[in-house]
C-alpha cells in the first residue's frame, strides 16, 4: 500500500473512532484538524487518546507508516480550542516496548497548547 493509500484510509479510521475530522492533509506531517465534542475551555484528553489509538492501530496493522501527526482541535470552523502533536519516533518507540503507553501520552500531553483566547478564558472563571 502506498503512502497516499495509507493516508487516504486515516481519515475513516479516525471518523470510526469518534473523531470528527474536519481537514486532514497527508504527508509528513500528517495535518489533523478535528472538531471536539467537548467544546469547553480544554481539549478533551479522552479525545486525544481515541486520535492517537486509530493511528497506533493502523501502524500496529502495517496500514499507515508513522509520521509526525499535527493536530488542531477546533469548536466550530473558526473557534481553534487548541494543539497537540505526536512525533513519528514516539510512534515507533511504543511499537518496539522501548517506551509505555503512558509515557507515550504523557510526551503527547506535553506539546498541548491553548489558543490565546481559550488561556484569556481560563483566566476569567
Amino acid at each position: 500500500m502506498t503512502g497516499d493509500e495509507q493516508t487516504a484510509e486515516v481519515e475513516p479510521t479516525l471518523r470510526s473512532y469518534g473523531i470528527s475530522v474536519e481537514e486532514i492533509d497527508e504527508g509528513d506531517p500528517l495535518d489533523l484538524t478535528y472538531m471536539t465534542a467537548f467544546p469547553g475551555r480544554e481539549v478533551h484528553h479522552g479525545e486525544i487518546g481515541r486520535a492517537l489509538n486509530a493511528l497506533i492501530d493502523r501502524a500496529e496493522a502495517d496500514e499507515w507508516e508513522p509520521v509526525r501527526v499535527e493536530a488542531t482541535v477546533v469548536r466550530s470552523p473558526d473557534d481553534v480550542l487548541g494543539t497537540w502533536r505526536a512525533e513519528a519516533e514516539w510512534f515507533e518507540a511504543l511499537a518496539a516496548y522501548e517506551i509505555s503507553e503512558t509515557e507515550f501520552s504523557t510526551r503527547v500531553l506535553e506539546t498541548l497548547t491553548y489558543t490565546d483566547d481559550s488561556a484569556s478564558s481560563e483566566g476569567r472563571a
